[in-house]
């Protein structure tokens, strides 16, 4: 239970807002811009610290991230780490998945791709309770969705 004084404290929220911006590439253009601005909140302010925070990571890789925007015009954001498509796509060397996935084969991955995909995915907020195994799972099922088979080891 909330206590009175963490109920006073609270700053109402405006929105929140979801997007897909390239690491170390935001700019207050097109979608950052017109996303951040109906809201009156510091455009500059919001892409100097998703640069800063983004810059460990290659430029262009799509960040999700999500800004909560408060009613005084001011914001916080989280950044999350690619998604599993992205990762899986970049580990097979493909440019899109399978048309018919369970038929056509696009590409084939390694066990050791998917532990390593789940160990990156592993430090996202959603993700940071669940077990090593129960991520390669999802991303299994992820692979196979998009057209790509898992083996053991490459032949």
């Amino acid at each position: 239970m909330a206590t009175l004084k963490e109920i006073l404290t609270r700053r109402p929220v405006a929105a929140t807002i979801r997007l897909t911006v390239p690491a170390g590439g935001a700019k207050p253009a097109p979608p950052v811009g017109p996303a951040l601005g109906q809201y009156r909140l510091n455009l500059m302010a919001f892409c100097k610290d998703f640069n800063a925070r983004t810059q460990k990571y290659k430029p262009d890789t799509p960040m999700a991230v999500t800004i909560t925007a408060f009613q005084d015009n001011t914001f916080e954001f989280t950044v999350k780490s690619p998604s599993v498509t992205w990762y899986l796509k970049k580990a097979a060397g493909i440019e899109s998945g399978s048309s018919r996935p369970g038929h056509v084969t696009a590409s084939t991955v390694t066990l050791k791709h998917v532990y390593e995909i789940a160990k990156i995915k592993q430090s996202d907020p959603y993700c940071q309770y669940m077990s090593l195994e129960s991520i390669s799972k999802s991303i299994i099922g992820t692979a196979n969705s998009m057209g790509i088979k898992v083996q053991k080891e490459l032949d």
